[in-house]
C-alpha cells in the first residue's frame, strides 16, 4: 500500500491550478487536482471567463515543459509591442503615444494572448493525457489536516486524500488559506472591471494598447480574428459605480461610449461578447507557505490587471516550486522546501504588488493637473533607453 494517496493535491481548477496540475504531473508526480466548479470551457456558455492572459515569455517556457504549448499556440496572439497612450488632456484624443517593442530586448514578442475559457478547454484535455494526475471537477476542499510529514485533506465529497503537499491554487478566497490561517493585507480601489471582446476595422498588429485617461486604463488586447474581422480583447476599469452603469446600457449606448473612450484609435469598436464585471483589488498573503502548504496564484497574491502582470507572477511562483520539488523529490513539501519557497517568492511578490499599485492609482487619476503630472512621468522614463529597457525586462519576469 502506498504511504501517501498522491504526491500533491491542487486546490483550484481555474487557469493557475490546471497549470499546476500539469506542470507536477508532467515532471511524474501523482497529482490530485479539485474544483467546486467545473471549468466552463466554451464561450458562448453561461459563466464563462471572457477575459484573456498574456502569457509572457517565461510563462510560455512552463507550458511547453508542461506539454501545454503545443495546444495553446494555435489560439495565440503574439504581443509584439505593448503601446501606452495618455488620452488626459481636456478632450478625449490622444496626446502621447509611446510603443514599448520586444525588439528592442529578444527576437521574440514579449508574449502571446489566450481566452481564459479556450485555456481551461485546452488544459483540462491536457490533463486527461496525463496518468499522474486525477482531476475531480465538482470537488472542493472541505477541510485541511497537516502533520510534520503529510496533509489530511478532506474533500466534499466525503473522501479523504493523504498527500506531502497541497497546493492552493484556489482564489481570493482561497479555501486552503483560510483553512491553514494565512492572514492577508487587502487593499480595495473602489473600481471594477468590464472585460469583453471587440471587432474592428484596423488591424491590431500584435500590439497591446492601453489608454489612459482617468478611472483606469482602456486596454485593447490582440485577439486571433473574429468571424474574418480584426479583434482584440477589451478591459476597461472605472469607479464601480461607472462600470455597473456601463455594463447597464443597451448595445448602441454601450458601443458609442467604448468608441469615445478608446480615441479611435482602431476605428469604430463593435461589441463582439457578453460584457462581464470584475472587482479590482490588491491583495497579498502574509506568507505564501504554511505546513505542508505553499500558496500561489491569487491565493498569494491579486494585482490589477495591468502590464500583465497577474498570471505571470503566479506562474513564477509554479517555476520556483517545481525546481525546488525536482531538485530533492523526496523532500516534497518539507518546511525547509516551503521556507525556500516563501523567501524566494515573496519578496518579490510584495514588490510587483506595490509597483503596480502605483500604477493603478496613477491611471485612475482625475484631476487634470495630476493626468498631466502622469503624462510628464511617462514622457521622462521613455526618453531613458537604459530605463525603458530595465522596465521591459522586468515586466517580463525574467527574473522571478
Amino acid at each position: 500500500m502506498r504511504p501517501f494517496d498522491f504526491d500533491i493535491l491542487v486546490s483550484g481548477g481555474g487557469v493557475a491550478g490546471l497549470t499546476a496540475a500539469a506542470v507536477f504531473g508532467s515532471a511524474g508526480f501523482t497529482v490530485l487536482c479539485v474544483d467546486p466548479a467545473p471549468p466552463v470551457t466554451d464561450r458562448e456558455a453561461e459563466g464563462a471567463d471572457l477575459r484573456t492572459t498574456a502569457f509572457l515569455q517565461p510563462a510560455q517556457a512552463l507550458l511547453d515543459r508542461a506539454g501545454l504549448w503545443d495546444r495553446l499556440a494555435p489560439y495565440a496572439a503574439d504581443l509584439q509591442v505593448m503601446r501606452i497612450v495618455d488620452a488626459g488632456g481636456p478632450a478625449p484624443e490622444p496626446r502621447l503615444t509611446k510603443d514599448f517593442n520586444a525588439a528592442d530586448i529578444s527576437d521574440r514578442p514579449f508574449g502571446w494572448n489566450l481566452p481564459n475559457w479556450l485555456l481551461r478547454r485546452e488544459m483540462v484535455a491536457r490533463l486527461a493525457e496525463l496518468p499522474t494526475v486525477t482531476f475531480r471537477p465538482g470537488t472542493g476542499v472541505s477541510t485541511v489536516f497537516t502533520r510534520l510529514t503529510e496533509a489530511r485533506v478532506g474533500l466534499t465529497d466525503g473522501t479523504t486524500a493523504r498527500v506531502r503537499l497541497v497546493i492552493a491554487a484556489d482564489g481570493r478566497n482561497s479555501p486552503v488559506r483560510e483553512a491553514v490561517g494565512v492572514p492577508v493585507k487587502t487593499t480595495r480601489y473602489g473600481q471594477k472591471a468590464l472585460a469583453f471582446a471587440v471587432t474592428h476595422d484596423a488591424p491590431h498588429n500584435n500590439i497591446s494598447t492601453e489608454i489612459h485617461r482617468s478611472g483606469g486604463p482602456f486596454t485593447l488586447v490582440p485577439l486571433p480574428d473574429h468571424q474574418g474581422q480584426p479583434s482584440s480583447a477589451v478591459v476597461w476599469m472605472e469607479q464601480g459605480a461607472e462600470v455597473m452603469r456601463l455594463a447597464a446600457l443597451p448595445q448602441a449606448e454601450f458601443e458609442a461610449e467604448m468608441n469615445t473612450r478608446s480615441c479611435l484609435l482602431y476605428g469604430p469598436l463593435t461589441l463582439a461578447s457578453r460584457r462581464t464585471v470584475w472587482p479590482i483589488i490588491s491583495q497579498v498573503a502574509e506568507r505564501m507557505c504554511a505546513e505542508r502548504v505553499a500558496l500561489v496564484a491569487e491565493a498569494a497574491h491579486v494585482v490589477p490587471p495591468i502590464g500583465a502582470q497577474g498570471l505571470n507572477m503566479s506562474l513564477g511562483d509554479l517555476r520556483v516550486l517545481l525546481e525546488l520539488a525536482e531538485a530533492a523529490p523526496d523532500r516534497l513539501g518539507d518546511a525547509a522546501m516551503l521556507e525556500t519557497f516563501h523567501k524566494r517568492r515573496h519578496t518579490e511578490v510584495r514588490a510587483r504588488v506595490a509597483g503596480i499599485d502605483l500604477l493603478n492609482r496613477a491611471s485612475m487619476m482625475d484631476a487634470q493637473p495630476l493626468r498631466d503630472l502622469r503624462a510628464t512621468g511617462l514622457n521622462a522614463i521613455y526618453s531613458l533607453a537604459p530605463v525603458r529597457r530595465t522596465m521591459m525586462q522586468m515586466g517580463l519576469g525574467a527574473k522571478g
